[in-house]
């Protein structure tokens, strides 16, 4: 009696049964089957008879639930999936580019070099020394320092230059050095450092210039020291030159340690 009353009510058009729906939410998201009770919706049907089919639907509903087992909600899948994540992952690791950034603006250069280490290499200059204006002075600075001696003249520059990163200091730091080929590096000095001397003649007078360059994270220290004998024509020495380079190079990585973050 109670399966033939059951199949006189008719069910919705493209709906599903409510046996159908039990099973179907054990193996779809819950997303995806409309929000309806497992039951017959109304219709006007005598008040007795509703009242005698409501009990054979539930209990059919209740035998599907009984003998499937409840599906697992779907917040508790997520959270096994966080779970399962590795303690370190990346998204919760800090930035290893912030990290990695020493230096975010670049030092005042004109006190880069102690003022007995600029009368020694540059005899007659103004120990304060002169700042060369910069399009950008948070990545780059440059001091000089310049005299004429008698007939001796000398030049010194110290540039401090910041990079976005380490990775890009070194990149640009070994650019530079494979365009100044014949150099050597200098051990001690920063994270890499590197000097070369080149000698160069105009209208019969000698100038002989050395360059050194350091890095030190991600900032680069470029330094350049020449100098010319006008009554001679002649160029000092490049051990001279060198060892002036190189002496004023580490002054200006000391001083660029003592701002690091």
């Amino acid at each position: 009696m109670t399966g033939r009353i059951r199949s006189e009510i008719p069910l919705p058009p493209h709906r599903q049964s409510c046996d159908t729906v039990a099973l179907s939410t054990l193996r779809t998201p819950p997303h995806h089957l409309p929000h309806e009770k497992c039951a017959v919706r109304s219709f006007p049907l005598p008040l007795a008879l509703t009242a005698r089919l409501s009990p054979v639907v539930v209990l059919a509903c209740a035998g599907w639930a009984l003998t499937s087992g409840p599906a697992a909600p779907p917040a508790a899948a997520g959270h096994r999936t966080a779970q399962s994540s590795p303690a370190g992952s990346s998204s919760a690791a800090p930035s290893s580019t912030a990290a990695a950034n020493a230096y975010a603006t670049a030092p005042a250069p004109c006190s880069g070099v102690p003022g007995d280490t600029v009368e020694s290499l540059v005899p007659g200059a103004k120990t304060a020394g002169k700042e060369i204006p910069s399009t950008d002075t948070r990545l780059r600075r440059t001091c000089s320092w310049n005299a004429l001696h008698g007939y001796d003249y000398r030049w010194l520059d110290v540039s401090f230059e910041i990079s976005p990163s380490e990775q890009e200091a070194r990149k640009e730091y070994e650019q530079r050095v494979a365009e100044r080929g014949g150099g050597g590096a200098v051990p001690g000095l920063g994270d890499g450092a590197y000097s070369v001397v080149n000698l160069t003649t105009e209208d019969k007078q000698q100038t002989r210039e050395g360059v050194v360059l350091a890095r030190v994270a991600n900032a680069i220290v470029v330094v350049t020291y020449s100098g010319s004998d006008f009554e001679s024509k002649q160029a000092p020495g490049t051990d001279e030159i060198n060892k002036g380079a190189i002496k004023a190079a580490k002054s200006a990585v000391a001083a660029l340690g003592e701002g690091r973050g």
